[in-house]
């Protein structure tokens, strides 16, 4: 960071064990604040709890830049945990962009809901019936009829996630793209997907909600009995996450696809 540290830092940390011990041990490196008064946010915890903290400050209204040290399993969000030198760190990170979606769900009785995803957007079956879906891009109707388990829409941050599980492709970031993968689908049975330009606006429309009901999932937020979902980038509120030089998301993201 080219700037001086901001003053004002919040110390947020998972409930697990090794979260809470490790903020234990920094209680008292700084005079920390509440997160809706912090400049700065450090995380202590997995990617999930990552996207909580992001999750929240969209909440709030009020996004600041988030350095997370890791306490979970996979950590791809976070830096390394260490208690010692923690001052000399944030001063020497990377600052990384992270532009969240934004989806807009219709249920079936006409309820709207709109949700953040930094990750992905994704429809889910509910029952054992197979989601019927006319997908849209840009208001030209380029899947009439998509027989599937689901179907998501990943940023490049989320590339990595549920999109690669389901056989989607990694995006680097600022590649300016979005994944558009299929889960499971039945018909037709060769389409795998779509890499979309991320000015794309999705519209996904269900096409016999009361007989096959889907779920809409904004990360880790769900709602149920959906009957369209328009999904776009959120450019008005981009998140920024800090890094350890060593770190390099970007090259991480890349190599992601070489690991067997």
């Amino acid at each position: 960071m080219s700037e001086p540290l901001p003053e004002r830092r919040a110390l947020v940390a998972s409930p697990t064990p090794p979260a809470q011990a490790a903020a234990a041990e920094l209680a008292d490196s700084f005079d920390w604040v509440p997160p809706e008064e912090a400049d700065l946010i450090v995380a202590l915890g997995g990617d999930g709890f990552m996207l909580q903290t992001l999750h929240a400050m969209l909440e709030r209204r009020r996004i600041v830049p988030v350095f997370g040290m890791n306490l979970g399993t996979v950590g791809f969000l976070m830096n390394e945990w260490r208690r010692h030198g923690l001052e000399e760190r944030l001063r020497r990170t990377r600052p990384f962009n992270v532009t969240p979606l934004s989806m807009t769900a219709e249920t079936i009785d006409g309820q709207v809901v709109q949700l953040p995803a930094i990750n992905e957007v994704s429809l889910l079956r509910e029952t054992r019936q197979t989601a019927s879906l006319e997908v849209t891009v840009n208001e030209r109707v380029v899947l009439p009829e998509l027989a599937c388990d689901g179907i998501l829409v990943a940023t490049p941050a989320g590339s990595t996630a549920y999109n690669f599980s389901a056989q989607g492709p990694i995006l680097p970031l600022g590649s300016a793209l979005l994944a558009l993968t299929p889960i499971s689908p039945f018909r037709p049975r060769r389409w795998r997907g779509a890499i979309l330009p991320d000015k794309a606006r999705i519209s996904i429309r269900v096409l016999d909600p009361g007989k096959r009901p889907v779920s809409a999932v904004g990360d880790q937020r769900e709602v149920r009995d959906v009957a369209r979902v328009d999904v776009v980038m959120d450019r008005a509120r981009d998140l920024t996450l800090l890094f350890d030089p060593e770190h390099a998301l970007d090259d991480r993201i890349t190599m992601e696809q070489f690991v067997s």
